[in-house]
């Protein structure tokens, strides 16, 4: 394949800190074929590419290739430094990452998505970029042609757990954020709820950027069609765990379980982040999802499906 040049390698000291890696620059990266990959450690979209970012990072490094997650925050809690550290050791990130709290590095690169991957060639200039899930066999054959090993097998990775691909021929539930900045779909009426719509019971408060569990026994629903529902959750305080059963139709979700909870439904909200809390089986239509907190203080951020 071809790739076109389209603007040189933003700087990259924007960057408020850095993981895995000194401080890189991008005069200090010529000689190298560099790829950035914008990046928040909650983002189903961007977890179900990190396979294949994992991946070429590995493959390609004795080649050549650099690769550099910027890791710029969507939510409040994504800023702090000892959560980015956690999720990039339970993702196993290992490769350079530059912690772009303040965004500089996003508008360096004029980005408005995550993820999105730009290559850099030896000289610097972009010559190929990707938004979004999506394009692997493109992108990695940039990454082949930049680094002249064309030709070679593409990389191969594992489709399960978080980074399993989405199952876009059934899939029709939207993501849903919960905070007042952005929430969408609610319902007041969590008995008959519609399609893609939620509901909340119990003491709650809204914040900017989710919807707060001020006393025992509060719950969320949704009425999904997808094979698997996320949320991203958490304590806000550290020292806090908040114990929780998801229920389906009313049910425990058995063999519909996801990777946090068990065959009951049951799990524990111990930290902020991404909960997969069900993976259907068997078939995919209307049902209703519920999550039922055993003690207050849990924040609820945004429902995603895949």
């Amino acid at each position: 394949m071809s790739t076109v040049a389209e603007s040189m390698l933003p700087s990259l000291a924007g960057a408020t800190g850095w993981l895995n890696s000194e401080p890189l620059s991008a005069d200090g990266l010529r000689g190298k074929v560099v790829l950035v990959d914008f990046w928040t450690f909650t983002c189903i979209n961007w977890l179900r590419t990190l396979g294949y970012v994992r991946a070429w990072a590995e493959t390609y490094r004795d080649d050549g290739l650099v690769v550099i997650g910027a890791h710029t925050p969507e939510f409040w809690f994504e800023r702090d430094v000892d959560n980015v550290r956690w999720a990039a050791q339970n993702m196993k990130v290992d490769y350079p990452i530059a912690l772009d709290s303040e965004y500089e590095v996003w508008e360096a690169f004029a980005n408005h998505y995550w993820p999105a991957i730009y290559i850099g060639d030896r000289e610097g200039r972009i010559r190929h970029h990707h938004f979004g899930e999506g394009g692997y066999e493109e992108t990695e054959r940039a990454i082949q042609q930049l680094l002249g090993v064309t030709g070679r097998d593409l990389v191969s990775v594992a489709d399960d757990g978080f980074e399993k691909q989405a199952d876009w021929e059934r899939l029709q539930s939207p993501e849903t954020y919960l905070g007042r900045e952005r929430a969408e779909r609610r319902d007041d009426d969590g008995g008959k709820l519609r399609l893609n719509r939620w509901a909340l019971t119990g003491a709650w408060t809204e914040r900017s950027q989710g919807v707060f569990l001020e006393e025992d026994g509060g719950s969320i629903a949704y009425r999904f069609h997808a094979r698997d529902v996320n949320l991203v959750m958490g304590p806000p305080e550290r020292t806090v765990s908040v114990p929780f059963q998801v229920l389906v139709d009313g049910e425990p979700p058995g063999d519909a379980s996801g990777l946090d909870v068990d065959s009951e439904g049951r799990g524990t909200a111990d930290r902020q982040r991404m909960y997969q809390l069900i993976r259907e089986q068997g078939t995919i239509d209307d049902r209703t999802f519920e999550i039922v907190f055993e003690r207050p203080g849990v924040e609820a951020n945004v429902f995603t499906f895949g």
